[in-house]
């Protein structure tokens, strides 16, 4: 699980900012939805959600962690020799000029790590590893520039690896390509980090294209009796030993459960030859009850809440049935608001997300920060907010800085602007005169 993400001088975030998934002491105690994991005294939130006035820069936090998943997976293998460190600073002053800062903490089969790395326009300048197998901590890797520093409890090919790091490249990312028995599974869990963008009034992942891969790696699976996820689904986000068919079932679940109408999903094979553009490729077709017949509709003819909650569905389930974290830009685009608040329950619940897996999204929807059946959808600790200062640089603070009594209407004091984090609006009416 993700313990903290710490990030510096990205984009609108120029200062040092810190996204922590510790609990707080907040809350019933008896709350189920923090949990304990071994390798970790504190216990660790399954959810938080970012809110934050248009342009504050809450995205950026997602789009940060997306950017060390990106150069943990690339730096190496794809990126140009002479092509410098893909990164976004601040636009202007001193800080352009200035290093970004990445680092994660995570807990990955009982044990606790601390991985990050600064870089300018050119290079990497500083690469670090620090684990704690036992509750001691090991530095398993230093990286300054050139020069780089290995513990004897960091066992593999350490001298050739760094041989072949590139300035431009991180040594855990050539690692991973030379398959380090013990950097691999640091390398996957970036890997199986996951961004959704879903723009509002579309559907996420150019839809119809991500419906399309989704029916033909089903179909090849079905021919190969196997069920099982074929090898070069990996961009899907999909698992080889996950079932075809248990992950068939689970979104046929979710979009009955949603009121969509949907009663069926059924995959259909390419027709050779055929002059309509939409059926020379695999495609989805849902299917709808109706008094007269039952009918069969094509994705592209299906609403932008369901085909949104079809697209945002699928990596929700392989989160929830593997583990690792889901980033989703704007949770609520498209959606009821019911749908949104489900899907949170479904990582909060620990019977239904017994591996831990995490959801760190954005969103404007006050409706979260309020109560379902009496219960929070959301706890305290879980609530972010994002402002931007004069300068144009982003703060994330959490809620619990402003100490709220456990009576406190949380959604009524977002909405007046008592924790910050809302648009000004000002005399625009009259501005405009």
């Amino acid at each position: 699980m993700l313990i903290e993400f710490r990030v510096e001088n990205h984009r609108s975030l120029r200062d040092e900012q810190v996204l922590t998934m510790q609990a707080g002491q907040v809350g019933d105690p008896d709350d189920d939805r923090p949990r304990l994991v071994p390798g970790y005294a504190q216990r660790l939130l399954p959810v938080a959600a970012i809110y934050g006035a248009n342009a504050s820069g809450k995205s950026n936090v997602l789009e940060a962690l997306a950017t060390m998943r990106e150069a943990v997976a690339s730096s190496h293998r794809t990126w140009p020799p002479n092509g410098g460190v893909a990164r976004a600073p601040f636009a202007w002053g001193p800080k352009r000029r200035e290093p970004s800062l990445f680092e994660v903490s995570m807990v990955l089969d009982g044990v606790r790590y601390q991985y990050g790395f600064t870089a300018n326009d050119e290079r990497f300048l500083e690469e670090w590893l620090h684990a704690w197998p036992s509750k001691r901590k090991q530095t398993w890797f230093e990286r300054v520039d050139d020069k780089f520093s290995f513990s004897a409890s960091l066992k593999g090919e350490n001298k050739l690896i760094e041989s072949v790091t590139r300035p431009n490249a991180l040594f855990l990312s050539a690692a991973a390509q030379h398959q380090h028995p013990q950097l691999e599974k640091i390398s996957l869990w970036f890997n199986f980090l996951q961004t959704l963008s879903v723009p509002r009034g579309a559907a996420p992942l150019d839809s119809s294209v991500y419906s399309s891969a989704v029916a033909s790696t089903y179909l090849v699976a079905e021919q190969q009796s196997s069920k099982s996820i074929p090898m070069n689904s990996a961009h899907l986000g999909f698992n080889r030993d996950k079932s075809m068919s248990a992950l068939l079932r689970g979104i046929k679940n979710l979009l009955r459960e949603s009121d969509t109408g949907v009663t069926d999903i059924r995959f259909v094979q390419p027709e050779t030859g055929s002059m309509r553009g939409d059926r020379n490729q695999a495609r989805v077709e849902f299917k709808h009850k109706s008094k007269a017949k039952d009918a069969w509709l094509a994705f592209e003819q299906e609403s932008k809440g369901t085909q949104i909650l079809f697209s945002m569905g699928i990596p929700t389930l392989l989160k929830i049935e593997r583990g690792g974290v889901l980033l989703v830009d704007e949770l609520e685009a498209s959606l009821h608001p019911a749908i949104g608040q489900h899907i949170i329950r479904l990582f909060n619940d620990p019977k239904t997300n017994p591996r831990n897996a995490q959801l760190i999204f954005t969103t404007h929807d006050t409706n979260l920060l309020g109560t379902t059946l009496g219960e929070p959808v959301l706890r305290r600790d879980q609530v972010w907010l994002t402002e931007k200062d004069d300068e144009g640089a982003t703060v994330l603070y959490p809620l619990t800085d402003f100490k709220p009594r456990k009576a406190e209407n949380i959604e009524r004091g977002y909405l007046q602007g008592r924790y910050g984090a809302v648009p000004f609006l000002g005399d625009f009416v009259a501005a405009g005169e």
